[in-house]
């Protein structure tokens, strides 16, 4: 009898034992939240905030190229997403932080501002989300310049969406800016919307998807007024 209690006792504190390491083990696999604080200093002066020193600071690079996987096919062959993001922000617009949760950073093309870029990325969350979409003229189209020539919008994001649900935050910052007015007070016509997966899985989406049908009619009559 005694020789079975002790046995029992030995089984119960190997037990107890391996639940602790277990426990541990789980604790010490879990992935820390990454730390994007130092991203909100360029969202100052409040009035466009720094986007030359948000482009030359070495850890947007780094986390550009960590979380933006997908090939592009629409822009200057052979450059990656991130070498791609940079020339759509190469002309900074304005850096801001929108309900202290999202970074919100907007530029174009620099020899070709009606190409335009915009970085989105929902810092208040334990894995952000980072969205990259850009503006691309359709060669065969109208020129720049004329009433009707046509752009697509394309958007890549560092996890897979779902085209029926976006996220609203995204759609919010995103539906103005395609189609806020250019320096010629011309709307760009988005004529194609692309999603892209982070495998580069491309998925056509209508503009409504986006929000930017409703976005667009309130632009034109605010244009026309």
């Amino acid at each position: 009898m005694r020789r079975h209690l002790q046995l029992g006792a030995v089984f119960l504190l190997i037990f107890v034992t391996s639940g602790i390491r277990a426990q541990l083990q789980l604790k010490h696999d879990k992935p820390k939240a990454e730390d994007l604080s130092w991203m909100w200093q360029y969202t100052q002066p409040a009035d466009g905030g720094n986007g030359s020193g948000l482009l030359n600071d070495v850890r947007l690079k780094a986390l550009l190229q960590a979380h933006f996987t997908a090939p592009q096919t629409f822009w200057s062959n052979g450059k990656s997403l991130p070498e791609t993001i940079f020339e759509f922000l190469g002309q900074s617009r304005s850096v801001v932080a929108d309900d202290n949760r999202y970074f919100v950073a907007t530029g174009c093309v620099a020899q070709f501002c009606p190409n335009r870029g915009l970085l989105w990325i929902d810092v208040g969350s334990a894995h952000p989300l980072f969205v990259f979409a850009a503006t691309n003229w359709i060669a065969e189209s109208k020129a720049t310049d004329q009433a009707g020539s046509t752009y697509t919008l394309w958007v890549f994001a560092s996890r897979a969406l779902d085209p029926a649900h976006l996220p609203q935050p995204l759609t919010r910052s995103i539906a103005p800016w395609a189609t806020e007015p250019l320096a010629d007070n011309t709307v760009e016509q988005i004529a194609n919307v692309i999603l892209v997966d982070p495998d580069g899985q491309p998925h056509p989406i209508q503009p409504a998807d986006l929000g930017i049908g409703q976005t667009k009619k309130q632009t034109e009559q605010k244009a026309n007024s």
